[in-house]
């Protein structure tokens, strides 16, 4: 054979490769392409989706799930899972709507702070069982799951608080518009910006990546794993407690089934948006448009009157496609590396 004909049979691998590698590195590109199809298709089926109303409601509605689809997101790059969120979060919101109801005085600032401590408490419990305890992270946490859902049911022994119990300087946090925004969004954009810096500008978030793209290699390169793996469950449970007190404040209410079954949702935003479940790989852009197309999905279900029910079945199909295209994409860029 040629030099030529040589060059020709490796044309079409090389094209291959380079496409598969664009692929890995700018999937964010993909989703956007695909929100925008979206949202053409669902323009024409119901017009009053393409108005600015309609998207400050989808921002408003994907701003809990975008704070803890990050935390969810920093678990999942150590090649972990964290199904505690949601009872995190109905534990949390009901501790901190009794305080408040009690204390109705107290500062809005020192309510956040008091769920943020609170959530602290049990992400470090969740860290403290997978690091010290050797118990891997989805039977760790899914224990924990009915623990904390159980304390739910304890602590308020059975009761809900309602709107009119809390004072209006804290259903206020959530429904202040100082920009033309609601404060959730911004909130939402302002730990969207820090874990995005977080991660990609400070030495912790740069082991966080190597913890979960080769274990042994930053064990050996000097990383102290557990404290790396603890690190992200404490960040989970402090990103929970915050969700926590925005949901009350959001709701307007504390109910024993608060956020049960929202675990998938960050689940589904985190790997839809590109974050390997093999560990390693994940943007904070990417989890951002993987929770706006979540809240798109969502409501265009309901703009064209589709049964809610859909809207989980949606998320479990994106979950399955965005698993199964992430294990074909990073099998076929390591035989194009070989």
């Amino acid at each position: 054979m040629t030099v030529q004909n040589l060059s020709a049979a490796k044309k079409p691998a090389f094209s291959l490769s380079s496409l598969l590698f664009t692929l890995v590195r700018f999937r964010e590109a993909g989703i956007s392409i695909f929100i925008v199809i979206l949202m053409a298709a669902v323009t024409l089926r119901a017009p009053s989706f393409f108005t600015v109303d309609n998207f400050k409601d989808i921002l408003l509605n994907i701003s809990i799930l975008t704070i803890v689809a990050l935390a969810q997101t920093m678990v999942i790059i150590t090649h972990g899972i964290d199904l505690s969120v949601s009872s995190m979060i109905g534990f949390v919101a009901m501790m901190v709507a009794f305080v408040v109801k009690e204390n109705p005085e107290m500062s809005v600032l020192l309510a956040v702070v008091l769920g943020m401590a609170l959530g602290a408490v049990l992400g470090s419990f969740n860290g403290l069982i997978i690091t010290y305890g050797n118990v891997p992270p989805i039977i760790a946490t899914l224990g924990t799951l009915s623990i904390y859902r159980g304390l739910v049911f304890f602590y308020s022994q059975g009761t809900w608080i309602n709107s009119f119990e809390l004072p209006a300087s804290f259903k206020q946090l959530s429904k202040g518009t100082p920009f033309g925004l609601p404060n959730m969004v911004i909130i939402a954009l302002v730990v969207a910006v820090l874990v995005y810096y977080f991660l990609n500008y400070t030495r912790t978030g740069r082991d966080i990546y190597a913890v979960g793209s080769n274990p042994e290699a930053a064990q050996y390169s000097g990383i102290r794993k557990q404290r790396i793996i603890f690190l992200v469950y404490l960040s989970s449970g402090i990103m929970a407690g915050l969700a926590a007190v925005l949901w009350v404040s959001r709701f307007e209410s504390a109910q024993t089934n608060t956020a049960i079954g929202f675990e998938l949702q960050t689940v589904a935003a985190s790997v839809v948006g590109g974050v390997s479940i093999s560990g390693g790989v994940g943007t904070v852009p990417g989890v951002m448009l993987g929770a706006l197309l979540l809240g798109i999905i969502q409501n265009s279900l309901t703009l064209i009157r589709i049964s809610p029910f859909w809207q989980l079945a949606a998320q479990g199909l994106l979950i399955l496609i965005a698993v199964i295209s992430d294990k074909w994409i990073l099998s076929r860029v390591e035989r194009a590396k070989q």
